[in-house]
This record gives structure tokens, sequence and C-alpha cells, in this order.
């Protein structure tokens, strides 16, 4: 046999295949390691950036609520030690407000934020608005107007309810009730049945709106013919003086009438400057923020692969690149052995034995079955054709040496023979078109009673009495020649082993045909062969009286050509059915 060449062999693409596999394990794994590091490292900054927006978030309200930094210092000495982590206010000048514990100098190091209710850090808390909500000032409700108010807010909430919108009361940190929906609004119910509670203002309110108007209109240095007017909401719009002049309070509907100017980028400017101008006496004054580990001051991780740990790294991927190689050799040799056995076997047409139980003894277990099948078959056909061919010469020799007379008889019987070596070449024609998957089935509609009647017709005899039981009429789909084969084989071979005065009955109900016959039988151990070809229950029939073997492997092919099944169930001395089931 010739050897296969070394870059066509197993083992070389085996090796590939592996040294592929296994550069692309350790790449990935080193990814993986490196990823894995990256995370924790990310996740440390995360912790330590979710513990900076935690304390930003804490001191901010604080401020937003105190004038001072007088009272803050329990509650950053809490924090720190929760966080383990030092917590220092600062002044905008680098003055100590507050320290949580001692540590290095912070006077050269960057704060983590600047802690400012009125000016906010929008990366840390995510928003667009500037001012804390929680700086209310002298927006802060009394109890007797958050009663009013509440009274209001739970109307809004009974007309969402009647809309089919869920909503809840919440209160702002000014104490002024608000609406929430606690489903998706779509059809905008909220903003419909909220109109009430925001037409709504306070006294304390009016005071601070009419106050904030005022200095909004100086910042915008006056409106002509008009006086600037804002909502609990903080928008501010123009009123005409005679507006002004017919309304004894403050209009507080600020998405309309005259909103255009409160969209201007100068009105939004001078009303938030205004705003904290107003808020400035209550909240506490701005601060730096350090949050920072209390042995170095830094206040951020970082981590270096250490050079013994990069030789380390690289020194396991290569030993496991190498072990790879090793391994994926050995097993490709141990591999291709069988394999190479297999191929000389085949060359020789010599049996190999290969033990295991893996898929090349299986392989090869399967190769000998084949070939020895193959054999089989060749023997079972030269014996099928040697009989007729045998009796053809023997009266053509008998004829030619005048031992025999030339005349009808000596026709016939040759016809007879020629007729036999015809069926038998058809057999294997059609058994040669259903491996090779070149047989065709051209399906239709077919009256089943007519075909059954076709075919018992075509096998009556004087010896069985063939008999048929057709239920109603049943339709099938199938090829009508094929159809006809398929019980003419099991009717003949009904007929051929049911002895003198016996019966065949061809029955069908809807899509099952069966052919029960009242012959022989078939023994319990034959019955799994049935189907099988060249295969006889009784060997010592020949061709004449036991049939060529391949009629019920060829109606079985016949049959799942069609998509049906067909079975067989056998009483020794009592006869067989065969069951057909076809597509309705």
């Amino acid at each position: 046999m010739n050897r296969v060449p070394w870059r066509h062999s197993l083992v070389t693409r085996l090796l590939a295949t592996s040294v592929l596999i296994a550069v692309a394990a350790i790449g990935a794994t080193a990814w993986l390691a490196a990823r894995t590091a990256t995370r924790a490292i990310s996740q440390e900054q995360g912790r330590s950036l979710t513990d900076d927006k935690g304390v930003y978030d804490m001191l901010v309200g604080y401020a937003a609520g105190h004038p001072d930094w007088s009272g803050a210092a329990e509650l950053i000495r809490e924090r720190a030690a929760k966080l383990d982590r030092r917590v220092t206010l600062m002044t905008e000048d680098r003055q100590v407000i507050i320290d949580s514990g001692p540590g290095p100098s912070l006077g050269a190091a960057r704060p983590s934020a600047v802690v400012d209710p009125l000016n906010l850090d929008l990366g840390l808390t995510g928003g667009t608005e500037r001012i804390d909500p929680r700086a209310v000032g002298p927006y802060l409700l009394p109890a007797a107007e958050r009663a009013e108010l509440r009274i209001y807010a739970e109307k809004t909430k009974s007309c969402m309810d009647e809309s089919g919108v869920s909503g809840r009361v919440v209160s702002t940190p000014s104490g002024r009730p608000a609406v929430e929906a606690t489903v998706p609004d779509t059809t905008g119910t909220l903003a419909q049945c909220s109109s009430l509670l925001d037409e709504v203002v306070t006294a304390t309110e009016k005071k601070a709106l009419r106050a904030l108007g005022t200095m909004t209109s100086a910042c915008l240095g006056g409106v002509n013919g008009g006086t600037v007017m804002v909502s609990p909401r903080f928008s501010a719009y123009v009123l005409t003086d005679k507006e002004a002049a017919d309304r004894m309070v403050v209009p507080l509907v600020a998405e309309h009438k005259g909103a255009v100017a409160g969209r201007t980028a100068r009105v939004r400017s001078c009303l938030e400057k205004s705003r904290r101008t107003q808020l400035q006496p209550y909240v506490a004054p701005p601060a730096l923020l350090f949050v920072t580990d209390p042995g170095t001051g830094v206040d951020r991780t970082t981590f270096t692969l250490s050079r013994a740990n990069t030789i380390r790294i690289v020194t396991v991927t290569g030993a496991v690149l190498l072990v790879t190689i090793v391994v994926t050799v050995l097993a490709g040799r141990r591999l291709i052995r069988p394999l190479r056995a297999l191929a000389e076997a085949a060359d020789t047409q010599a049996p190999v034995v290969v033990t295991g139980r893996d898929e090349i003894a299986h392989l090869a277990r399967a190769l000998h079955a084949s070939a020895e099948q193959r054999r089989a078959m060749v023997n079972d056909v030269a014996h099928e054709l040697r009989t007729p061919l045998t009796n053809i010469r023997s009266w053509l020799e008998a004829a030619q040496d005048d031992l025999a007379p030339t005349d009808a008889q000596l026709v016939d019987l040759l016809h007879e023979e020629s007729m036999l070596l015809q069926h038998l070449i058809d057999d294997l024609s059609d058994l040669a078109a259903v491996d090779a998957g070149t047989l065709r089935v051209h399906a239709e509609q077919l009256r089943v009673r007519d075909v059954i009647e076709q075919v018992t017709e075509a096998h009556r005899t004087a010896e069985v009495r063939v008999e048929t039981s057709v239920a109603g009429d049943p339709v099938v789909h199938a090829d009508a020649v094929r159809l006809r084969q398929i019980l003419g084989n099991l009717v003949s071979n009904a007929i051929r082993y049911t002895p003198p005065g016996g019966t065949v009955t061809v029955s069908a109900q809807d899509d099952i045909i069966t052919v029960r016959d009242t012959g022989i039988g078939i023994s319990e151990d034959d019955l799994p062969r049935i189907f099988d070809r060249f295969w006889r229950a009784d060997e010592s029939r020949s061709r004449a009286t036991g049939g060529s073997g391949l009629g019920l492997a060829i109606t079985r092919k016949l049959v799942e050509a069609h998509g049906g099944t067909i079975t067989v169930a056998s009483t020794p001395g009592r006869g067989t059915v065969f069951t057909v089931r076809l597509p309705r």
C-alpha cells in the first residue's frame, strides 16, 4: 500500500488542529486571565467610585438642608469607618473643614468631587439638573399647607384611577405632594389629571416665587410691557402688564400662555442664577471632597505585572503547548494504526481483526460485515443464475444431439427458463435502483379496492382460494404500478407457502392493507430475517418452488419509498399476516 504523504497524513492534520486548539485555548486563557484581572481592577475602581458617589450624595443631602458643616463631623466619621476609607472635607482654599482620621497631607491631591448642592457634579449624579432638589430653602411648606395640597393630590390620584392608570402620592423635599404613575402612562393621563394640583399655590410658595420672579426680571434687565412669573416647577414665563394687573395672585400655569419666553437660554440661565442666590443662605458653602486610602492617601487602584509573574506565565504557556504537541503525536499514531490495517485489508481483500469498542473498531466490523454480505450476495446471484442457465443449456445440448425434439414443448420450456432469468434480473435492477436512490415513485390518489381486485384476479389458482375484504372505499397516495408490485409479491409469496385447500385473504381499511394466509407460517427465529435478500425459510427450496429470495426485500424497499411501513406476524402451522401502511 502506498503511504500517505506527510502533508496529507491524519497525524499532520490532527497535530495542526490540536496546535491551533491549544494556541487558541492558551490565548483564550491568557485573555481571560487578563480580562479577569482587568475586571477585578475595574470592579475595585467601580467600588471606589460607588463609595465616592455614596459619600457625595450623603454630603450633598446634608449641605442642602443645613447652612453650614458644623453638624456633619459625626456623619462623615461613621461613613468613613463603614467604608474603611478616609473622608476629608476642605474649603476651596484647602483649609480642612472635617477629616475622618489622620493620614498623608492632601494639600496637592486631586479632590474626588466638589460638594455644592447648588452646582451638582452631573458625572456623579447622572442627572441633568444642577441644583439639588433637596435644597428647598424658603419653599419648605408648613404642615397646614401640606395637608391642603394633599387633598388636591388625592383628587389627582382618583382622576387617574378613574382613567385606568394607577398612581400614588409622594412627597417632595419641600413637603409639596406630587402624584406619579405606577404603570406606563401612554395616554398622558397624569398630565391631564395633575393640572388642578399644579394650579394650586400656597402662601409660602407665592412669597418665594414672587421674590424669585423679581430677581429673574432684574437679571434679565426687566421685561418691556410684562412681568416675569415663575411656577412651582421653576419654569419662567411672561405676563403682560394688563394680565398681571387683572390677576391679584401669581398665575402658575407654566406650560402655556407666553411660555415661549421661558424657553430661551437666557431666561433659563437667569432663573437658575436667581435660584442659587435665593437658596444660598439656606445651604452649606461649597467644599472639596476627598475619599482616599487611609494609609497612602491615593484615590484609585493600581495594578502592575511583575517580571517574575511574566516569566511564570510564559513558562506555563510553553509547557502546555509542548505537552499538547507530544500528546497529539502519540494519539495520532495510535489512531491511524488501525486505519492503515483497514486500508491494507481493503487492498488485499483479506479480513482484518481490529479490537476495541471505539469508532474505528465499529468501522472495521461494519466493513467486514459489508464484505461478507457482498460475497454472500455474489454467491447467491451466481446460484440463482446457474439453475435456469443450466436448464437452458441442457435442453439445447439435448436438442443439438437429437436427444430431444425441437418442438413447441421445448420452446415453452426454454421460454419459461428465460422468463425466470428475466424476473431475477428485474428484481436485482429494482434493488439496485433502491440502493442508489434512483427509484422513482409517481404517487397519485388510488382507490385501494381497484388495485386489490386487479392483483387477486391475476393470482387466482385452483389449489388456493384467494379472497378480498375491503371496508368502505379507501384511497391512498401511491404509485399504481409499484403498489400492484407490492401486493403481487405478498400474494404470490402467500400462495407459495399455503398448502392446497388453504386461503389467502387480502383486506383493506383506511390506509392499512393486510395479506393473510393459512399457510405453514414462519418460526419466531426466522421472522427478523424475513426481509433479508436471498433468504428463504426453507433452504431446500429452489427458485421454482421458493422464489428468488428477493421479493420481500423489494417489497419492503418499495413500501419505504412511499413513506410507508410493512410489518409481519406469524404463527407456525396457522399462517402469516403482512401489514402494509401507506400515506392516505
